[in-house]
């Protein structure tokens, strides 16, 4: 399919702060550049709207796949939103009130067609569907899962299983994760902290030991299961986020798994999620991340599917 170069801006934290070996927005970046489309980026920070023109200072930007030497940019310009073809919304959550506050912005000019601007994700789907409790409208898909910020439930949930998980509703990249494990004294504590820290819900989860395996991250373009990575977490480690040393390994997808995406596949279409990573453990999935899906490099690193060139096929499916 042969297209125009599109106008493509990046909301993204700093490209400075990049680690380009597994970063999933420098990819996306780098296969934008190769299909000739005029890159621009721009923080979150700087977004504003003044009598309903939505804005943010976009400096064009030249992406190499060279550590320490991996960007050039220009001077900073700030450009209606409007005029872009596509917006990728990719600064890292946590997903708070700021980040709420971007999908609003970005709501006003998102739009699928010729002389629209897509943002992707869709920013008003993005908003309605927190990773920890959008995944809860598949329930016979995940596993025993409590929301709550009542001690009491929390207990009683641990009671009934004696082993859990208890991390925060909105948080990211394994951060506030703890393991409760049988005989533990530890709950009540973690409980007056997480109160202490937020007034938000936690979420407490039945712990799987099959992670001890790999919790498995696939990626959906469009809907369709396109890869697959395995992270393992580390010896002494109940988490196996990349960002606090989980191993990624090459792994296929199982029957189970397919059944998974199958499932979810169509609501992701029908709510403007073109990029998409889940999370399995075992038999069960346990998140929907739609705000900043990761996982792109080491699908391919491992021999997977070029993703970054897919979802553009998707993007650009869309702007004809």
């Amino acid at each position: 399919m042969s297209i125009e170069p599109l106008r493509v801006a990046v909301q993204m934290d700093h490209i400075s702060t990049v680690q380009i070996t597994g970063d999933s927005t420098f990819a996306i970046m780098l296969e934008a550049q190769a299909r000739g489309h005029e890159l621009f980026h721009y923080e979150v920070g700087n977004l504003a709207m003044r009598d309903g023109v939505v804005s943010a200072p976009c400096e064009p930007v030249q992406v190499r796949d060279e550590e320490g030497n991996h960007f050039t940019l220009g001077e900073a310009k700030r450009e209606d939103l409007a005029s872009m073809d596509v917006i990728h919304m990719r600064q890292d959550p946590p997903f708070h009130m700021g980040y709420i506050t971007a999908t609003h912005l970005l709501e006003r000019i998102h739009g699928e067609g010729p002389g629209k601007t897509l943002v992707v994700n869709n920013p008003a789907e993005v908003r309605n569907a927190p990773e920890k409790i959008f995944v809860t409208e598949f329930p016979d898909l995940m596993p025993e899962t409590l929301i709550s910020r009542a001690p009491d439930d929390i207990r009683a949930f641990y009671k009934e299983f004696g082993d859990i998980i208890v991390k925060p509703l909105y948080g990211n990249g394994g951060a506030g994760v703890f393991r409760v494990q049988p005989g533990d004294q530890n709950l009540s504590s973690l409980i007056e902290m997480f109160h202490e820290m937020t007034p938000e819900p936690m979420i407490a989860q039945r712990y799987m030991s099959e992670v001890r395996a790999g919790d498995k991250r696939i990626i959906l373009v469009d809907g369709e299961a396109v890869g697959a990575i395995n992270r393992i977490p580390g010896e002494d480690e109940a988490r196996s986020n990349m960002h606090v040393g989980g191993r990624a390994e090459a792994i296929g997808m199982t029957e189970r798994e397919h059944e998974i995406c199958a499932r979810i596949g169509p609501e992701l279409k029908r709510r403007g999620f073109i990029f998409v990573g889940i999370d399995v453990i075992g038999d069960y999935m346990t998140e929907i991340n739609v705000t900043s899906p990761t996982g792109i490099r080491e699908v391919k690193k491992f021999g997977g599917a070029d993703i970054a060139a897919l979802l553009w096929d998707a993007i650009e499916a869309k702007k004809v």
